[in-house]
Formats: structure tokens, sequence, C-alpha cells
């Protein structure tokens, strides 16, 4: 084979082979997201204002102050935010984050897929060359009876593991699950080790300093929720038929509250 067909091979290869990644500079945006092998910065970072989410005054307080620690380069806590759909669990990390910014303090939420877990440790090497605090978001995070392996891995990545998180990164992680991986009352009648594939199952949302619950709230805090996203944006309403919009859907939480207010803001010609 000679030189000039050498050539043209490597050639080829060039134009069908993928180009190479690139990441984004992780000093100039205010949010990013990792897909298992490039940081890329999102556009146009905008979440629900701080100040607009309701019913949860205690468990925002509580995030932001342990973020605000992380962002000043004091002990801050790993988090798990638990609880029902709709309560606000995303909304309040991705809002806080944003109020930090607005003060002044360079601190970037990351988010990662959570079908990349395992591209964590390679994420944590890119982390570590930076002196920025991050905050890294896994939203709705759940294994089944399959995934405890994955469980322990990143369990191992929390605290003690060769591979942990660097010390300017800390784990935002909400599950509908408080203890993240499910439990049977069977597993009390395992004739084998039964308090060991208990604790086995817990130990990962006891690797988390803070553990936040959102709970189902009730029909008054859903109104109010509405109000408060309605007077922001000028628009009247029914509580009433707030309350027939969240009886519909079989559901009262914040979610349910923004979606009927994107409802008057539609019919009232309002852009959000």
């Amino acid at each position: 084979m000679n030189d000039a067909l050498l050539t043209r091979i490597a050639e080829a290869l060039e134009r069908i082979a993928p180009p190479p990644s690139s990441s984004a500079d992780l000093a100039a945006a205010p949010a990013y997201v990792w897909n298992g092998a490039v940081i890329s910065a999102v556009e146009g970072f905008s979440p629900v204002d701080y100040a607009l989410l309701t019913g949860i005054d205690a468990q925002k307080q509580t995030l932001l102050e342990n973020t605000r620690r992380h962002a000043a380069g004091h002990a801050a806590h790993d988090v798990l935010l638990w609880g029902a759909r709709g309560t606000g669990k995303s909304a309040v990390v991705a809002a806080v984050i944003r109020k930090l910014q607005q003060e002044g303090q360079d601190i970037a939420l990351l988010q990662c897929a959570i079908d990349e877990l395992a591209s964590l440790p390679r994420l944590f090497s890119i982390l570590r060359d930076t002196a920025r605090p991050f905050i890294l978001f896994l939203d709705d995070l759940g294994f089944d009876e399959n995934g405890v392996g994955d469980a322990r891995s990143l369990r191992s990545l929390l605290q003690g593991g060769t591979a942990a998180r660097p010390a300017n990164v800390r784990l935002y992680v909400t599950s509908n699950r408080r203890h993240i991986v499910p439990r049977h009352l069977s597993e009390q009648d395992d004739p084998v080790n039964p308090r060991d594939v208990v604790d086995d199952k817990m130990a990962l949302s006891d690797r988390f300093g803070l553990s936040l619950g959102f709970h189902a709230i009730d029909q008054q805090a859903y109104v109010d929720i509405v109000s408060g996203y309605a007077q922001s944006l000028g628009l009247s309403f029914d509580p009433l038929e707030a309350i027939q919009w969240a009886t519909q859907r079989g559901s009262r939480s914040g979610r349910v509250a923004w979606q009927y207010v994107v409802e008057l803001a539609g019919r009232s010609g309002v852009a959000i």
C-alpha cells in the first residue's frame, strides 16, 4: 500500500469521524448541562423567581443558606430534596442559584441527566480544574431493584470513594422517594441478613447532609400560590375556578398552580 493511498484513507476517516468534543467556558455562564462527554452552557437561564415560590418557606430558606455557604467557600452539605410531584423541588434549586447570582455570588448550576451517572468521575475530573463553586443537579433520581449497583456507585462518589466529588462541587438531588432506592415490607421477613438489606438501601440517602421533604399542599396553600403568580403578572383570577382546575387534574401543587396561571395569561394575551 503506497503513501498516497494511506493519505486518502486517513483523510476519509477524518471526514466521517465525529468532531472532537469541547466544553463551554466554566467561568462564563450561570448554568450548564453535562451530556456525558461535554459541558454546554444553558441559553437563557431564567428560573422562577425565588420570592414567588410559596408554601415551601422553610425548605427555601434552608437550601438558600446551604447554597450561600458553598458559594462563599464554606462548609456545605449535599442535599436530597424528596417528596410529592410538582411541589417545587426542582424549581427551588434553580431559583436559589439565580437569587445568589443576582446578589453577586459566583456560583453555577450544572445539570446531569440521571442516565449519565457512570460519567460523573469524568465530569469531576473536569470540575477539579476550576475554583468556581458548582451545584451538580440530578433531577428525579430513582433506582429500581436492578439499579442498586448504580446507587452504590453514586454513594461512593458522594463520600469516601477514590473518585469522590471535588471540594467545589455539591450535589443537589431530587427524588419522589425519601430513600431513593425502593424498599419493601418483605425485606423485614428475609431470613438472610434482613438488616443488611435495609441498611444498604438506606445508605445512599444517608450520604446527604440535608434531606428536605416536600409534601402535598392543602387547598388554601394552592390558592395562595396561584395568587402569587397571578399578581406578579398583573392577572386577576377566580379562586373557585383555580380550585376546579386542580380538581380536574387530580392534584394540588405548585406545578398545577403555574399551569393554571399560564392558562390565565394565554386568555389575557399576556406573554410569559
